[in-house]
């Protein structure tokens, strides 16, 4: 048995056509997907997911923070409330969406082996005769050349104890709030001393075991803490993810992405109070331009069968903070490659041929072709 293994690059050479479907008056009424006299399929265009990860950080003053210097010698507790935003980290991610300026037909024939097509759940082509469907990834499509979408989602947060909740019944039957804090304060110099001792092994009640031990200090440890915060003020801090998708067409430079308050968090586009961040998209040119002449001449041959794959080039995209570099990635991009078309021949009754697609870029992954035995 002959058997023959093409690898992806090894496919640049190929130069035949095959019948696009806007060519297919029959096939024009259909979207991508199967048809009863074929398939519709397109082919990728690369989508980036930007997920932005932001801290929101919110002081609220402690009740006797007026006395925080006087009776626990801290000078560091915040008198007002306030809220803070910042930047964390930004993640870039590839993602497939299908390029409707790049949908073909592959139809059924008789003489053709190329039968079972698998298709993603957005129409893009993903392999031929591979057995069992394959599953893409599917992302959301963008109308626009830069979109948000997912909106806002973020970590949940927990909430501990009211520190009113640890006050005896002698703090809070105190006349004032002077005398309030007096009273606060001395509790937390006796969880102080408590500790000590039990640190030191010198307490009225010793635990039997050590993690006895570890559970009364960690005890003690919450109490104070949440005592304290009465004095220096609570400080809660959540994690927030926004996603934002481009789909480039074309490259761009320093177009806006988002703009981000230290007071306010994410705001709009056109809302100044925020701090623009902006992204850069480069064509690498990774993939030589189409001779725009022999393309005109395969085009004459568009009854002839075969199967359209793309020829990635590749993209960098580069994101700033107002005029600082923040990150810089590549990407594989179909839209800034070629698309290239596996001769009809391969797909004929005298080969049994399998396709396989890179489900991302639309690129041939692997291609299989074996002569049946006689």
């Amino acid at each position: 048995m002959k058997r023959l293994s093409i690898q992806a690059l090894a496919l640049l050479a190929i130069m035949c056509h095959t019948l696009p479907a806007t060519a297919q008056t029959q096939l024009q009424k259909y979207m991508p997907g199967a048809t009863p006299e074929g398939a519709v399929y397109c082919l990728p265009k690369t989508a980036v997911r930007i997920t932005v990860v932001t801290e929101k950080t919110t002081f609220q003053p402690g009740e006797f923070c007026r006395y925080a210097q006087k009776y626990l010698r801290r000078s560091d507790a915040g008198q007002e409330p306030w809220v803070s935003h910042r930047v964390l980290a930004i993640r870039q991610t590839p993602e497939p969406v299908a390029d409707t300026s790049k949908c073909y037909a592959l139809k059924f024939d008789p003489r053709s082996v190329a039968v079972n097509i698998q298709l993603s759940d957005d129409g893009r082509l993903l392999g031929i005769n591979t057995g069992a469907p394959l599953r893409g990834t599917t992302a959301t499509s963008a109308q626009d050349f830069l979109s948000q979408v997912g909106g806002q989602k973020g970590t949940a947060k927990t909430v501990g104890p009211s520190p009113r909740s640890y006050l005896t019944e002698e703090i809070l039957s105190a006349g004032s709030t002077a005398k309030m804090a007096e009273l606060t304060a001395s509790e937390i110099y006796d969880l102080r001393e408590n500790r000590s001792l039990l640190i030191k092994g010198q307490a009225d009640f010793m635990p039997k075991d050590g993690e006895q031990l570890r559970l009364m200090l960690s005890r003690i440890d919450e109490q104070e803490q949440a005592l304290s915060s009465l004095f220096v003020g609570t400080t809660i801090r959540d994690t927030v993810e926004t996603d934002f998708v481009i789909v480039p067409d074309r490259p761009c430079d320093r177009t806006l992405l988002f703009r981000m308050s230290q007071l306010l968090g994410m705001v709009d586009a056109d809302d100044l109070s925020g701090e623009p961040f902006y992204i850069t998209i480069e064509d690498l040119h990774a993939i030589a331009p189409t001779d725009e002449e022999a393309a005109a001449k395969t085009k004459k041959k568009a009854w002839e069968a075969g199967v359209y794959v793309n020829v990635p080039g590749r993209m960098r995209l580069t994101i700033y903070q107002g005029i600082d570099k923040l990150q810089t990635a590549e990407h594989p991009a179909p839209q800034f490659g070629n698309v290239e078309l596996l001769s009809g021949e391969l797909f004929n009754k005298h080969y049994d041929t399998r396709l396989w697609l890179n489900a991302l870029t639309g690129a041939v992954e692997r291609l299989e072709a074996e002569m049946p035995k006689k």
